[in-house]
Formats: C-alpha cells, structure tokens, sequence
C-alpha cells in the first residue's frame, strides 16, 4: 500500500536535490512562504470550498516538509519529518491522558485543565505567562492571546471608554478594551475584523462595477 505523506516527502527531498532555487532556500528565507498560506488556510476555512480547503492544507504541508527537509541537512542539530511526527505524536498523547492514561475529563473545561497541567510540567523553565506567545501574530490576535494570558496574573480587564478616542494612545486603549469585551464575549476579534473586510471588499469590488458599467452608458 502506497503512503502518500511518505510521497509527499520524497518529493519534496527530489525537489531540495534537483531544483537551483529550492536547493540555496534557509529557514528564513520560507517565512513569508508560511504566513502567506497560513493566511490562504484561514480563508479556505471562512470563505472557501472544501476543494480549496485541501488544497491550501496542502500548500501549507508542503511548508511543513520544506522546513524539515532544510533541518535534516544541518551540520550542527538535524532533525527530518519522522522526528517532527514523532515528538508531535508523544506531545499530543502526554497532553491527552483522558484518552490515552487513567485521567477522566467529561467536559471541555476539564479537558483545558489536564491540557494546560501536561503543558506546564513541559515548559517548567518559563517565568512568565507570556512565555512562548509569539509577537509575530496578528495584532488582534495577540492581544486576544496576551488577555488570556494575563486573566489569572490581572484582575481587571480594560473597559470600554465612554468617549471616542482622543489620540493614538487612546486608541490603542479603546482596541484593547475592546478586544478584551470580544474575548469577555466568547468572540473571535480578528475573525469579526476580517468577516467584516470581507463585506468592505465586495462592497468595495460592488462600487467599482457599478461605476464601470456607470461610465460605459455615459460614453
């Protein structure tokens, strides 16, 4: 029986042999690579069909077996797919031991606990909550990210502002204070952000067509 993951990364291991472009590509040359069809995912998943779906996973997999390939060939620490998979594997079974040890969780909330116990015994060098968050995330993002983060160290989220914005430091108050209500919510700040674009561009995209089809009947 043929494995197309093991297809998928000799491929990509042929491709890194024989292609001049793919062969000289470094870790970081790949990150805008990645955030692009990170990006492409998400639009797949909000707005797309179930073919662009699997073909955006597929980009994005792709990414995956690119950067593994490049850290097989390293000198000093290489590593390849099979240890990606397998240190995944072993992570994912240590932070479900309600469906791989003895623990019991019957509800979503008691499954977060026993997620975030196996977390902290892993990451048992970090000093703060905001260890391991990436600044690199979209702002909205983050900030929903950071007030997680920071809900069992603060006890008061900001609140909305009775007047409008003064300045751009009071902006960025009222963004925050608003993310903050999103997330009090249960709401997905970026994901309503973009929703919301989404209509602009149609509207946008709409306006446009009109004024075309405006401008063929007046010549």
């Amino acid at each position: 029986m043929s494995d197309p993951l093991r297809a998928a990364a000799d491929t990509m291991r042929a491709v890194r042999d024989r292609c001049v472009w793919t062969a000289q590509v470094s870790h970081r040359d790949l990150v805008p690579y990645l955030v692009e069809e990170s990006a492409e995912v998400v639009d797949a998943v909000e707005a797309g069909t179930a073919a662009d779906l699997r073909e955006e996973l597929g980009d994005l997999l792709w990414q995956v077996l690119f950067h593994a390939e490049i850290a097989s060939r390293s000198a000093s620490e290489p590593f390849d797919i099979d240890d990606v998979a397998r240190g995944l594997t072993e992570k994912m079974v240590r932070r479900h031991p309600h469906v791989f040890g003895d623990e019991t969780a019957e509800t979503p909330e008691q499954v977060l606990v026993l997620w975030n116990a196996a977390k902290a015994a892993e990451k048992r060098t970090r000093t703060s909550v905001l260890d391991g968050v990436s600044v690199h995330m979209p702002t909205l993002a983050l900030a929903q990210k950071m007030l997680a983060k920071s809900a069992p160290v603060l006890s008061a989220a900001p609140a909305l502002p009775a007047e409008p914005p003064a300045d751009e430091a009071e902006l960025g108050d009222v963004l925050l204070a608003l993310v903050a209500h999103a997330r009090a919510q249960g709401w997905d700040a970026e994901r309503a952000l973009r929703e919301r674009l989404r209509i602009l561009d149609a509207d946008i995209r709409a306006a446009e067509g009109a004024g075309g089809a405006a401008a063929d009947l007046e010549g």
